[in-house]
């Protein structure tokens, strides 16, 4: 395999960084000065989230049978949905979330405007284009996971297990990234990646990932 597709992901992760300045709450939390319904409120809206993107997974694995690489790679996502969800309940205990308040809380809709863009997507993008555009999101959601992780224990007092499901998306992931450099390479070499496509794709994530962080900001 050549280095055509490794050097395009790191070119469009490169491209599609966020500005520093984006994300208003990470660096709060990061210095301990989100209070505690804030971090209960972001654990709402990722029980919302979680499951609606894990079905967008296994839809675009569906769509992909054509595409072996792809398929594999958005099944290995669904599958850490999965995980995900679990991981996210010792989270929302620790921040006094319980089955009462899940069920009569609001989501956000600034907050469920990327799940809702990621089904747009299953629906309506070509896998392989998906999969170049998930890979540069992929990169900033797992460095806001590692810094609340770490400032989830550090300034708050959270267990492993309560900091667990940051952990898991801030580990790195080599298997599922070159499962991704594979199906890229592969829409690559039969000329269906549409690298334009591919490019406002993960253009518009980033911007509703933005949304995302921005509207727990604003919550009273």
């Amino acid at each position: 395999m050549t280095h055509t597709a490794r050097d395009l992901m790191e070119t469009t992760t490169r491209e599609l960084a966020p500005d520093p300045h984006s994300n208003p709450l990470v660096p709060l939390i990061a210095r301990g000065e989100a209070d505690r319904a804030t971090l209960a409120a972001l654990a709402l809206e990722q029980r919302w989230v979680i499951p609606a993107d894990r079905r967008a997974f296994l839809h675009l694995a569906q769509r992909a049978t054509a595409e072996p690489d792809a398929a594999a790679y958005f099944t290995a996502l669904a599958e850490g949905e999965a995980l995900a969800a679990e991981h996210l309940k010792a989270f929302a205990a620790a921040c006094g979330v319980d089955e009462a308040r899940a069920d009569a809380y609001d989501p956000l809709p600034g907050c469920q405007a990327y799940p809702a863009y990621v089904a747009w997507l299953a629906l309506n993008a070509e896998p392989a284009d998906v999969v170049l555009a998930l890979t540069a999101n992929f990169s900033a959601w797992g460095g806001y996971c590692a810094t609340i992780a770490g400032a989830l224990r550090t300034r708050y007092g959270f267990t492993d297990e309560a900091c667990a499901f940051f952990d898991f998306f801030a580990e790195p992931a080599p298997a599922l990234d070159r499962t991704a450099t594979e199906a890229v390479q592969k829409a690559l070499d039969e000329d269906r990646l549409n690298r334009k496509r591919a490019h406002q794709y993960g253009r518009t994530l980033q911007m509703y990932e933005a949304m995302f962080w921005s509207m727990l900001r604003e919550t009273p």
